[in-house]
């Protein structure tokens, strides 16, 4: 799908997934690299980002082991690839009707499941219908809530009607949560895909091991026998297991250690620029942060540079308290910068009836690699903005259950999605079950409705822009700055290639990569 075809829906533009083009689309390394996957051997991989409460319930996977363990065994129905474009995976092509309400969509023909089962079109609505509804406590619940019909045409097509039009919902439609199941599968400890690898043993929070699929249908990909995950959400830990050998691959690399990485041999460091930001949610319910004037005040009180260029070691760009990145299309040019301001966070403390604040920030370096030595930071600039920050330290194991979207005031991060509208309907969106600042607005969520039905550029733009300058001026989350990818990797394992979306390729590293012989 050309850039410019998403825009042309009255030639029924849209169409995707010619079987040349597909099979090419899968082998990303190897086009770069001008070399042939060698099968065989073990890759081992240190992953944080887990807990002992993991499972692979699609519903509600929100960290790094259980995506990138999720995506060992299961396949998604639109993959993103190393240039932020939608590829054809278990959807092999797809049309859009006039206004991009009604879609077709081919399900890919040949696939099975580790049982032997064949892949129908009553899987992928099985799976999609997980998401679907009011008492779904899936994480995708707002974007899969634009689908309004989801019918099978036969067992090797579906058509998804739409509230409104949407031009993007291929992207929409790779998320990670909408990996495909069988049709009625619910042992969540138990995985079943048609993914390149197949579950041996996995105990949650400590370490999984999964054998390559024999019958793994794309071509180029599954080349290592078995993959062992081992779990280690200290980053010291972490980056120790890469340097003596113990895995060949590492996520969310240290910033304040990848200089001294790259200057080892027998380390790549793979930095990839994308969506990835790091946040401060506030619960907009919740006093004092229900006070725009509280959260502005919060917004002004961060010293932006300082953390970027310590926190980060300048690994990544400043953040202006929204979501959307500059990588991306839509991205707000002329909203001005914030910059730390005391004496304006003052002012609007006085707006709110304080001449002084205190708050608890509760933080763990499972929100991202320092994040506790970010809000040290952020509590010496805040402090002389005569806002007192206790920093309220919390373990990494159970953070996302325990402290996530629980705690008034924390720190998280998000990983970025492949298109504006995305990312704003699963962060922003009222009605979204991941709004972790639980902020509300009736204009925002009509205005993201009207932009995401638009097939003029121009004018989605415009309300794109408006909608970034809210979040910003009224939104409930602190954005300081956006951070790169970075992950360690041996240079035994080939085929790797920066990726604008996740850690580790965007959390299909297992499945792309090769070890040298």
């Amino acid at each position: 799908m050309t850039a410019n075809s998403r825009f042309h829906l009255d030639r029924r533009a849209l169409l995707a997934g010619a079987a040349g083009l597909g099979a090419l689309t899968f082998l990303p390394g190897l086009l770069a690299a001008q070399e042939v996957p060698k099968k065989g051997g073990t890759l081992k991989m240190g992953i944080g980002g887990g807990s002992t409460t993991d499972d692979f319930d699609l519903r509600k996977m929100n960290d790094w082991v259980p995506v990138n363990q999720a995506y060992m065994v299961m396949n998604g129905l639109v993959e993103i690839d190393k240039d932020n474009k939608a590829q054809p995976e278990l959807f092999e092509s797809w049309e859009a009707q006039p206004g991009a309400i009604e879609w077709s969509f081919k399900v890919r023909q040949g696939v099975s499941f580790h049982n032997g089962k064949a892949l129908t079109a009553d899987d992928i609505i099985y799976s999609l219908n997980l998401h679907r509804g009011p008492d779904t406590p899936s994480g995708a619940r707002s974007i899969a809530a634009v689908i309004k019909d989801l019918a099978k045409v036969s067992d090797s097509e579906v058509k998804i009607t739409l509230e409104s039009g949407n031009a993007d919902l291929p992207y929409m439609l790779s998320d990670y949560h909408f990996l495909v199941v069988p049709d009625g599968f619910t042992d969540w400890a138990k995985p079943i895909g048609t993914g390149p690898f197949i579950p041996e043993s996995i105990e949650p929070g400590v370490r999984g091991r999964f054998t390559r699929n024999p019958n793994y249908w794309k071509p180029g990909c599954a080349n290592v026998d078995v993959v062992e995950v081992i779990v280690i959400n200290d980053l010291s830990a972490r980056t120790n297991a890469l340097m003596s050998g113990q895995v060949q691959a590492i996520n969310a690399v240290d910033f304040k250690t990848v200089d001294l990485l790259k200057r080892n041999p027998r380390v790549q460091v793979i930095q990839s620029a994308g969506g990835q930001h790091f946040t401060f949610p506030m619960n907009c319910t919740q006093a004092p942060f229900s006070d725009n004037n509280i959260r502005l005040a919060i917004k002004y009180s961060v010293d932006r540079e300082q953390l970027l260029n310590t926190a980060l070691r300048g690994y990544g760009q400043l953040g202006n308290d929204h979501p959307i990145p500059k990588t991306d299309r839509f991205f707000n040019t002329e909203l001005p910068q914030r910059v730390y301001d005391p004496e304006k966070a003052k002012f609007h403390l006085k707006q709110a009836g304080l001449d002084k604040l205190d708050v608890t920030l509760q933080a763990s370096d499972a929100a991202f690699a320092g994040a506790v030595d970010a809000a040290a930071i952020y509590r010496t600039a805040a402090a002389a903005a005569g806002i007192n920050v206790t920093i309220q330290r919390e373990p990494a194991d159970g953070y996302w259950e325990n402290v996530w979207m629980k705690a008034p005031f924390c720190m998280s991060y998000w990983g970025g999605r492949p298109t504006a509208d995305q990312m704003l309907t699963i962060a922003y969106q009222s009605t979204s079950a991941q709004n972790d600042s639980y902020w509300k607005n009736e204009k925002f969520d009509q205005l993201l409705t009207e932009a995401r039905a638009l097939l003029d550029d121009e004018k989605r733009k415009a309300i794109y822009w408006e909608l970034q300058q809210m979040i910003s001026d009224e939104g409930g989350v602190m954005i300081p700055m956006f951070g790169d990818y970075l992950d360690g990797v041996s240079v035994q394992v080939k085929g790797v290639t920066p990726h604008p979306m996740f850690n580790l390729m965007g959390a299909r590293f297992a499945e792309k990569v090769w070890l040298e012989a």
